[in-house]
């Protein structure tokens, strides 16, 4: 039996146990009332730990974080502040892992704390803005604690029945907001050369940020585009409402985008309520290769924080600092690369630290997350350079051209030096 409770009833001591594992909600979908309680009462329960993949709430603080061990799959949004504090363990892993790595017991879950939208007439929740591990975390744990949240919307696709809550928590407050990033001269050139790739007809996979917002502007003279992508946020909102995303052409799920994850404000969770235009799945769907290998015309965007001359993407560390994540990056470029008409994109602005260090690099500083095998098209705001049946020279070659014009001589004189060594 479901045991309902307001929030300052909430008392975790009575339902967490020590040493508990807990899978916690990402991104949009954190039930942050659960969250400000476990912080101010896991200390006295003693020995928790939690996951979580993403977080954009900035309800993780290291003196937050104090009370219990918090991983997860990088340091995205405001996680990467923790980095810094050695208080987020990071669990090396692509998105579409997660679920089956609850599943399994490789990341423990005791304890689920998800946030889901108030029950419809058949007593089913709907996960709200977030469907893409939740579910097997649900189906893991020992405990089921929902925060039923009335500001959050009723999405289609995956459900929650009542009757599989433990515990659950009404609540109403806001969800978390992601709002567009401010773009530069830098993230609309990169944008543009992303978006001569996308044609009529094209299915996208983009994130969220300005390199993506940017991009999503460029694309109102396109026809009948559509999406399958593991998140999406408000420039979705404004291709709908210019009749520019249809998604009438596309071989599966023709009429829906497809999505895990909702990441952006009000304007786009009021859009998706009840939108039958938009399902709400997996990453046993959205990431399946199985999946993906169906859709034709597939152009997937993700970005960097360096390529190496020879076209390995590191998207994870800068040196001794973790800043990003695997995240879904592999699973999409795979899929892009491979999809008839399709292309697959890495965009990265060709220098950091405001213009003294080049993007473009003989060796990366940090890890490989997408193999020089797999990558396709690289770009920057410089060019794009076509990766993919190119020699090793070549790749140089291109990428090199696309690199910030103060660096590229120097990056000669070192590729010349790694070529007569042999790459």
């Amino acid at each position: 039996m479901t045991t309902v409770l307001e929030a300052d009833e909430l008392d975790l001591r009575a339902i967490l146990r020590p040493g508990d594992r807990i899978v916690i909600g990402q991104a949009c979908g954190e039930p942050t009332t659960l969250l400000e309680a476990l912080i101010a009462q896991g200390r006295e329960i003693g020995g928790l730990s939690a996951f979580v993949a993403t977080s954009f709430s900035g309800i993780f603080t290291p003196e937050a974080t104090e009370s219990f061990a918090l991983s997860s799959m990088g340091a995205i949004g405001t996680l990467r502040s923790l980095t810094k504090e050695h208080r987020l363990a990071i669990v090396p892993c692509h998105v579409s892992r997660v679920g089956p790595l609850i599943e399994s017991g490789a990341i423990g879950c005791d304890v689920a704390f998800v946030q889901v939208s108030p029950a419809d007439e058949n007593g089913e929740h709907s996960f709200g803005l977030i469907s893409d591990y939740v579910r097997a975390a649900v189906a893991t744990a020992r405990v089921v604690v929902a925060e039923v949240n009335d500001q959050v919307p009723f999405t289609l696709g995956e459900r929650l029945a009542a009757s599989d809550i433990d515990v659950a928590v009404r609540v109403s407050r806001p969800p978390v907001q992601v709002r567009a990033a401010k773009v530069s001269e830098t993230d609309s050139a990169i944008a543009k050369f992303a978006a001569a790739y996308i044609e009529d007809g094209s299915v996208l996979q983009v994130g969220v940020g300005a390199v993506p917002d940017a991009m999503l502007r460029l694309l109102h003279d396109r026809v009948d585009l559509a999406v399958h992508s593991g998140m999406i946020g408000d420039g979705l909102v404004d291709l709908v409402e210019a009749g520019v995303l249809t998604n009438a052409r596309k071989k599966i799920d023709r009429g829906v985008s497809v999505t895990g994850a909702l990441i952006g404000t009000e304007r786009l969770y009021r859009f998706a309520d009840r939108n039958p235009s938009i399902r709400m799945c997996t990453t046993g769907y959205t990431h399946d290769a199985g999946v993906l290998a169906q859709i034709e015309r597939l152009v997937t965007i993700n970005s960097a924080m360096e390529v190496d001359i020879t076209g390995q993407v590191n998207a994870e560390q800068s040196g001794a600092s973790y800043l990003g994540g695997t995240g879904g990056q592999v699973d999409f470029v795979r899929a892009g690369v491979r999809s008839p008409g399709g292309h697959s994109i890495i965009g990265l602005p060709a220098t950091a630290k405001g213009g003294t260090i080049s993007r473009i690099t003989v060796a990366l500083s940090g890890p490989v997350t997408t193999a020089r095998s797999d990558v396709d098209v690289i770009v920057t705001e410089f060019g794009a350079a076509e990766l993919a049946g190119q020699t090793l020279a070549e790749r140089t070659r291109r990428l090199i051209a696309i690199a910030h014009p103060d660096f590229r001589e120097e990056l000669e004189r070192a590729a010349h030096v790694v070529q007569q060594r042999g790459f």
